[in-house]
């Protein structure tokens, strides 16, 4: 089973249990269901599906809200789970599709379209993506020739985050490039803390760390044919990247307690290492999440004591951003088409993005969002960094693959990349096994 997304993106929040439903609009006022008189969905029910939980359910309730002051439709948000597929697949079977689905991961918005469980979006959705959003976004969502996946929430997973005070004390700053940034490690390694905490035990981390190095050495070009492999894992591309990141896991003094302890070391505990009461290491790489976590469990002030320098660019390449996201889809069963497809123009706008990113815990890939909309400069930067990375930004390509290559504990990836920090002497044979858990996934080994 692939485990859950909240795992990927370090979400540690509990969960409620069973589904949560929240009526909003009208309803949530406790006047007349029908909706706003004069608004042009009045009286018209729908139904959002979407992974999120807790507060980050709240945010997006308030978005849904904006929704409905302005159409007056009365829209209800239902609870997915993390396994969107088996959540979506059961609704059409028994008949309850809900009108629009928040999915997860490129793989997930494509496995829907070749099962026909979407509609097209509309010309207005279309028109609103371009003018909105990098081409990239649009490429994402699109599968064949159609339009069916609009991105609303997007992360930035090309963020390297460090405790100031062990920077001060080693007397380095944040580096530039990846060379600079092993080089800043090692003195502060000198200084007496260790450089890198690594979440071993969660080999979706490792994959992060590979595609950001190979994004920037081999280029985007590269990086959609490794993703899609129509470029085998046995590339020279692939050993070179992997030989980059093996210098990292192969010298113990700059991870904490060396590989051995990374590989013992899950994505919170990661965070904790540097953020925490009793901090053991100067930086932790992930992404923007980590800020949310520093900030939420350990009382970090972001851009004081918890701060983030982007991933530096590997030998001369750019600065890579890799992102992940939430596409919003409508499902053809769904049995109220035209506020499905209202919602989706609005979702396009800057003005629902505007509502979330005031709310915080959000990054939006919608150009058009004034980058005052978000409540600290910390996140600003954040979002600026995917913004203005344009056409250049790639999707997490362990996102892109089948689950058996790259989202499954113990298998493909992720089980590669952890054997890999466990030894990294042999690039060469690693990339081997990576190309022949990458063909029989993909069908064409």
């Amino acid at each position: 089973m692939r485990p859950t997304r909240r795992q990927k993106t370090g979400r540690i929040a509990a969960v409620t249990a069973g589904a949560l439903a929240l009526s909003i609009g009208a309803t949530a006022c406790g006047g007349d269901t029908s909706g706003p008189a004069g608004k042009e969905l009045s009286g018209q029910n729908l139904t959002v599906a979407a992974v999120w939980t807790g507060v980050e359910a709240e945010n997006f309730k308030k978005v849904l809200k904006a929704f409905t002051d302005e159409t007056g439709a009365d829209v209800k948000l239902v609870a997915s789970g993390d396994n969107v597929s088996t959540f979506v697949g059961s609704k059409i079977e028994g008949k309850q599709a809900p009108e629009v689905v928040m999915v997860p991961q490129v793989g997930v918005v494509q496995q829907f379209a070749k099962k026909g469980w979407l509609v097209p979006l509309s010309e207005k959705v279309e028109m609103a993506t371009a003018r909105n959003f990098a081409n990239v976004w649009k490429d994402y969502g699109t599968v064949g020739d159609k339009f069916y996946g609009l991105y609303f929430k997007a992360a930035n997973k090309s963020t390297v985050w460090y405790r100031p005070d062990a920077f001060d004390q080693a007397g380095v700053k944040p580096p530039k490039s990846y060379e600079d940034m092993l080089k800043a490690a090692r003195t502060i390694g000198d200084s007496g803390t260790s450089p890198f905490a690594v979440a071993g035990e969660d080999g979706w981390t490792l994959t992060d760390w590979f595609e950001n190095i190979y994004l920037s050495q081999a280029g985007p070009a590269n990086y959609d044919k490794l993703a899609d492999h129509t470029m085998p894992w046995t590339d020279d591309t692939v050993v070179k990247a992997l030989t980059t990141l093996g210098e990292l896991f192969a010298d113990k003094d700059l991870l904490y307690k060396g590989s051995a302890g990374a590989l013992r070391t899950d994505f919170p505990t990661s965070v904790e290492q540097v953020f925490g009461p009793e901090p053991k290491a100067a930086m932790v790489y992930e992404g923007d999440f980590v800020g949310g976590i520093a900030k939420d469990q350990f009382d970090r002030k972001l851009g004081e004591d918890a701060k983030f320098f982007p991933f530096p660019g590997v030998g001369g390449g750019d600065a890579p951003v890799v992102s992940g996201g939430d596409a919003a889809v409508v499902l053809k069963e769904g049995k109220n088409q035209k506020a499905a497809m209202r919602l989706m123009e609005f979702l396009a706008s800057p003005e629902a993005a505007e509502v979330w990113a005031g709310a915080g815990g959000y990054i939006s890939p919608n150009k058009s969002l004034d980058l005052s909309a978000y409540g600290d400069d910390t996140t600003r930067e954040i979002a600026k960094s995917l913004v203005d990375a344009g056409d250049s930004v790639r999707f997490d390509m362990s996102d892109q693959a089948p689950a058996a290559f790259g989202g499954t504990k113990g298998a493909g990836q992720w089980k590669l990349l952890q054997d890999f920090l466990r030894d990294p002497s042999d690039p060469k044979a690693t990339a081997a096994k990576l190309e022949a858990a990458a063909a029989k996934a993909f069908g064409n080994g």
